[in-house]
C-alpha cells in the first residue's frame, strides 16, 4: 500500500477489495494496541535469557521492546493518536486505489513507522504466549 500511495500514476490492479480487507484488519490492529496500551498495567513479555539479540531478530525494536513488547504499545500511541493512524490507513488506501500520489509522505512515514512497530511486537507477544 504504501508504494502505491507514494508513486505517481501507480495504483493497485489485481483486487481492490484485498486492500480494503488489509485496511479493516490494520484498523482493528491498532485499535487492540491502543486498548492494550490503554489497559495494561506493568504486565511485561519477557524474552527468554537464552536469546541473543540481533538486529535481524528484533526487526523495528529495540533490544529493550523485543524484552518488553507491551512497552512499544504504551510508547507508539504517545507518538501517534488514533485518528493519527486513521488518517494514515485512509489516505494510504485511498491513494493506493486512485491515479494520484500523496504529496505529503512525511504525513504518512511517521504513522508507517509506528504501525511496523506494532507489529514487530503483536508478533513476538503471539510467539511468547
Amino acid at each position: 500500500m504504501m508504494h502505491f500511495s507514494v508513486q505517481k500514476k501507480s495504483r493497485v490492479r489485481k483486487d481492490p477489495a484485498e486492500l480494503f480487507q488489509l485496511y479493516l484488519s490494520l484498523r482493528s490492529l491498532v485499535r487492540a494496541s491502543h486498548l492494550i496500551s490503554k489497559k495494561a498495567k506493568k504486565g511485561e513479555f519477557t524474552a527468554p535469557s537464552e536469546i541473543h539479540f540481533s538486529k535481524i531478530m528484533t526487526g523495528s525494536l529495540s533490544e529493550q521492546e523485543y524484552r518488553n513488547p507491551v512497552q512499544v504499545f504504551r510508547s507508539v500511541f504517545k507518538i501517534c493518536s488514533l485518528q493519527d493512524f486513521d488518517g494514515f490507513l485512509s489516505a494510504v488506501v485511498y491513494f493506493s486505489l486512485g491515479n494520484s500520489r500523496c504529496d505529503e509522505e512525511k504525513k504518512i512515514i511517521i504513522p508507517y513507522l509506528q504501525l511496523t512497530k506494532i507489529l514487530d511486537a503483536a508478533c513476538l507477544i503471539v510467539e511468547r504466549l
